[in-house]
């Protein structure tokens, strides 16, 4: 099998000089407008969600609380990461680029990327811990006070519906606003430069999106699991229960990890796919190139504001599911047929017409660019829809695989685990097929095309942006109803009907939260894929600037060479060590939660019977600082092992790695997900009174099964969706230097084995001291043996 740089290659980046025609321009500067279209309707949302009542007295001293150590923490995890990030912009200046200006540029916009990424987060999280108590006052008006006319169920539960899934809309209209608008501002300001100077905007989202999905993630489940298993197992006592010291911490967590972390990931999707697009569009399009895959999302805004809007529930609907599945394929539908005006309208009818394109062969292309544009664009729209109903099966509670988990818990929590696991890899299988024949059939349309099979690819991603304001809109629905949910339990005054509403938006928030992580791992795997063909770019043209021998062994990217197959083996082994790190991180800060809320109950017993306070602030500061701590190892992970794989076994090796870990990245993301969500609302199935209902056997079971994919859903399985576009993105980044500094006229063998080195030694040395680290328990050395043991029930109660 032939290396991909024959010396026959077609150099696909001629003409990069060339402008932006007027056209294109304008047409850039519309997207633009619509992006700040965007802005302006999460503005109105905005106002339509906080005119919203926020309840009782009760209800907004927690809600307060919330918010306040909610704050807290994000503060100081973006203070943390923006010493990180002001140091990655001066790495990326000493990269290679082909001018200062496209250096400056690329590290400039890596911190408007940064900075859009923890904005989308950040306001993700504002809103939702003030949308939370809204949605919970919305939801008692079910159950009146004495002496006031009964209100008609439906209508309240449809209220605090459309109250939680607008806060969605909110942060759904500020991921694709701020994403389009740093992408069209890019395009504006570098025309043919665009391409380079973007991929430090993706970048710098990918990163930030990393720490806040791995940050957060960790917070939310370690106060989460913590409450769990002394609340509800040890103690009997209700999941959001106010004597229990981590209430507050586990509210907390669901914004910091739910809301803003899930924010930030799909808005650095929508940022890499985007350069991604744009990178491939200039080599297979020419100009059109550079205007088109921005196009397709500025369609995908404007049909995200009808679907939200159109998410308005009706009383004929069964569940709030038939809601929300409605206002998806009202956008998804009207994005396909506008996406075909703007086809037929902007490209013309032949490839020869298209203006800027290097390439003879794509040239000579006797297909119609309108039809491939088209159906590249149908077939990502088509994949959101498919993936969406695929994981809403194995997660909704009405449906097969969730009840024959319910039913497994009568047997004991061994069977629940076995049962949410085995589920758990059904559906990886299932969504992995899916997802491939989505890459294949996009590649095919590219013909005997490489350069414009992979643009394909990238462009069934942009059709898959197209429903990104609706599925982040869909993702905070559920932290929202979540915290909803506890504000009412903790304050006691949503009883009856209205705590009822409550557990049903719950429960549909769970399944909108898997289905959106299932889309965000598809839309993961196409960006990877496209960006995977802009690696193979940056190779041929830093071979042909180099002056490089295209025969060289460490410049193939063929399977069958040995350093290739490590490399393959490497990026696969490098998805089952992020994910055992972020398990073990929530593992270790559980158990501190765990100590530390037992510590409460056996010291001061008034806690029971509500004569004593428990120190709620105690919990969030142990969530805190174990988050932050842990962020440092997956980070260095993420970055460091694609430097030390390049510059040790080659570029081949390493595009064997970047393979590796997608298809073992994309495997483990849905089973992680789809395994959690399952266990999770097993657990609410019984809550609901099936198989004995709360404080039975079979209750305890599904709870140890819920705290097991905590972590597994939230966490990590999250987290390597960014953790994929990181190590894309890095080593589309260091491609040129290790060509240069492995196979140029200035080849430095010791300069090479020493960077190499050096990024082994970091991962190692990081995964060491992280191992190292024990349960701290009242300030001890962190030898989790010395922990006191656990409180007697008879003592406690």
């Amino acid at each position: 099998m032939a290396g991909p740089f024959t010396p026959g290659q077609v150099d696909f980046t001629q003409n990069l000089a060339a402008e932006l025609t007027q056209g294109n321009r304008t047409l850039v500067m519309v997207i633009g407008a619509v992006a700040l279209a965007a802005l302006v309707v999460a503005v109105v949302l905005v106002r339509q969600v906080l005119a919203a009542r926020e309840g009782t007295d009760g209800m907004r001293k927690i809600a307060a609380a919330v918010q306040e150590g909610a704050n807290a923490y994000l503060a100081r995890q973006l203070r943390t990461l923006g010493i990180f990030a002001v140091a990655v912009f001066f790495l990326l200046m000493l990269l290679p680029a082909d001018n200062w200006s496209q250096r400056a540029g690329r590290s400039a916009f890596f911190l408007v990327g940064a900075l859009f990424s923890a904005a989308t987060g950040y306001i993700g999280m504002w809103l939702a811990v003030r949308s939370n108590v809204r949605v919970a006052a919305a939801a008692r008006e079910a159950t009146p006070a004495e002496g006031e006319p009964e209100k008609d169920l439906t209508a309240v539960s449809h209220k605090a519906m459309k109250i939680a899934f607008r806060t969605g809309g909110v942060v759904g209209m500020c991921t694709v606003g701020l994403g389009l608008l740093g992408a069209s501002c890019v395009v504006l300001v570098y025309a043919a430069d665009a391409p380079k100077v973007l991929e430090g905007f993706g970048l710098g989202a990918a990163l930030i999106a990393m720490f806040m999905r791995v940050g957060g993630g960790i917070f939310t489940k370690a106060a989460d699991v913590g409450a769990d298993l002394v609340g509800k197992v040890e103690q009997g006592i209700p999941e959001d229960d106010p004597r229990n010291a981590a209430t507050i911490a586990d509210n907390v967590g669901d914004n910091v990890g739910d809301c803003a972390g899930m924010a930030a990931d799909l808005f650095e999707s929508y940022a890499v796919t985007l350069v991604a697009a744009l990178i491939l569009g200039k080599a297979a399009f020419g100009d059109a190139g550079l205007a088109f895959p921005l196009l397709v999302p500025a369609i995908g805004v404007l049909t995200a504001m009808i679907g939200i809007f159109a998410v308005a529930p009706r009383r004929a609907d069964r569940s709030g599911m038939t809601a929300i599945n409605r206002g998806f394929f009202v956008s998804a539908v009207i994005s396909l047929v506008l996406v075909a005006v703007a086809v037929f309208v902007y490209l013309p009818s032949s490839f020869a017409e298209l203006k800027g394109i290097g390439d003879d062969a794509i040239r000579a292309h006797d297909g119609d660019p309108r039809v491939f544009a088209l159906v590249a664009v149908a077939i990502g729209i088509v994949l959101a829809a498919l993936i969406q109903q695929l994981t809403g099966y194995f997660t909704e509670t009405t449906r097969r695989p969730v009840r024959d988990i319910g039913k497994t818990s009568l047997t004991g929590p061994a069977t629940v685990v076995l049962a949410g696991i085995s589920i758990g890899l059904e559906s990886a299988v299932y969504s992995a097929v899916l997802i491939g024949l989505g890459v294949y059939g996009a590649f095919l349309l590219g013909g005997t095309s490489i350069m414009l099979a992979l643009f394909a690819v990238a462009l069934a991603g942009t059709g898959l942006l197209t429903t990104v304001g609706v599925i982040v809109a869909m993702d905070t629905f559920g932290p929202v109803s979540d915290n909803a949910q506890g504000i009412a339990e903790m304050s006691g005054d949503v009883e009856g009907a209205g705590a009822q509403v409550l557990t049903d938006l719950d429960a549909v928030g769970n399944t909108t939260k898997a289905i959106t992580k299932g889309i965000a791992i598809a839309t993961a795997v196409l960006a990877a894929a496209a960006l995977f063909g802009s690696y193979r770019d940056a190779i041929a043209t830093a071979v042909r600037d180099v002056h490089a021998n295209s025969g060289e062994l460490g410049l193939s990217l063929d399977i069958s060479q040995p350093n290739n197959l490590v490399g393959l083996v490497l990026g696969a082994a490098v998805v089952f060590l992020f994910s055992g790190l972020a398990i073990n991180a929530v593992s270790r800060s559980a158990g501190a939660v765990v100590y530390e809320v037992r510590r409460q109950f056996r010291e001061h017993p008034g806690i029971m019977d509500y004569t004593e306070k428990p120190e709620y602030g105690r919990v969030v500061d142990i969530c805190t600082k174990d988050a932050l701590r842990e962020l440092a190892t997956p980070g260095l992970l993420a970055v460091m092992a694609p430097i030390a794989v390049g510059f040790s076994l080659g570029v081949g090796a390493l595009g064997s790695y970047l393979a590796g870990a997608i298809g073992c990245g994309t495997l483990m993301a849905v089973f992680l997900a789809n395994s959690g969500g399952a266990w999770d609302n097993a657990k609410k199935l019984v809550e609901d009174g099936h198989h004995g209902g709360k404080g039975s056997e079979a209750h305890a079971a599904t709870v140890i099964g819920d705290t097991v994919g905590d972590p597994f859903k939230d966490t990590a399985g999250p987290a390597i969706n960014p953790l994929l576009k990181v190590m894309n993105l890095v080593a589309l980044l260091i491609a040129p230097a290790v060509v240069k500094f492995s196979y140029g006229d200035d080849a430095n063998k010791g300069l090479r084995i020493g960077i190499a080195a050096l990024a082994a030694v970091v991962i190692v040395a990081a995964v060491y001291v992280s191992k190292r680290r024990g349960v701290a328990v009242d300030g001890d050395d962190g030898n989790a043996e010395k922990a006191p043991r656990p409180a007697d029930p008879a003592v406690v109660s």
